[in-house]
């Protein structure tokens, strides 16, 4: 019975938050600043990590190539088909969800407390609306262009360390990241 209440409560949440806006201006304003604080604000530690993500998955494939019949090309086509199509969607999911979702419940959490919330409502504008569909819509905008970056910082990454390692040469790394290149993949991978 607990479980269907709080269903329903969730639904009745959900059609708060979908309904019209008041204003448009108002809401498009919100966007293009929860897409920015959100957003843009999280490039820095999903730089850093896909950097680090593309290394790894870089060193691990140099290290692991054992035999002399594999050529070193093909330590640049596995890092980028492994950051393209897995590694890059997951981690930045995973770091959104990690870094945006503590971020909104910290800035929602403390606009309860000091009952700014309860302002909003008694001026009788959709609370709901009004706090939530902005910073959904934004990060909807936002994590397609968040996980393309990933991938090109990932995939230099992979240059990077494979380079200053000297596992492999630049041009042998650069041959094997551009080798049977599908541009579908990385639409799959915004779409996985």
């Amino acid at each position: 019975m607990g479980f269907l209440f709080h269903f329903g409560r969730y639904v009745m949440f959900l059609k708060r938050v979908f309904s019209r806006p008041e204003k448009y201006k108002i809401l498009f304003k919100q966007i293009i600043k929860e897409a920015e604080s959100l957003g843009v604000n999280s490039l820095g530690i999903v730089s850093i990590i896909s950097v680090f993500m593309g290394a790894v998955i870089t060193l691990q494939t140099a290290y692991n190539l054992d035999s002399a019949f594999i050529p070193k090309y093909t330590i640049g086509y596995a890092a980028r088909q492994s950051v393209v199509l897995e590694f890059s969607s997951t981690i930045v999911g995973l770091i959104l969800a990690g870094k945006v979702g503590s971020n909104i419940a910290s800035e929602i959490g403390s606009m309860r407390v000091t009952e700014q919330i309860d302002a909003i409502e008694i001026m009788g504008i959709n609370s709901a609306s009004f706090l939530v569909l902005p910073k959904i819509l934004g990060m909807v905008l936002m994590i397609p262009f968040i996980t393309v970056i990933s991938m090109g910082v990932g995939v230099m990454g992979g240059w990077l360390s494979g380079v200053l390692s000297g596992e492999v040469l630049s041009a042998d790394f650069i041959y094997g990241a551009r080798l049977d290149f599908i541009p579908f993949h990385v639409i799959y991978a915004l779409i996985n």
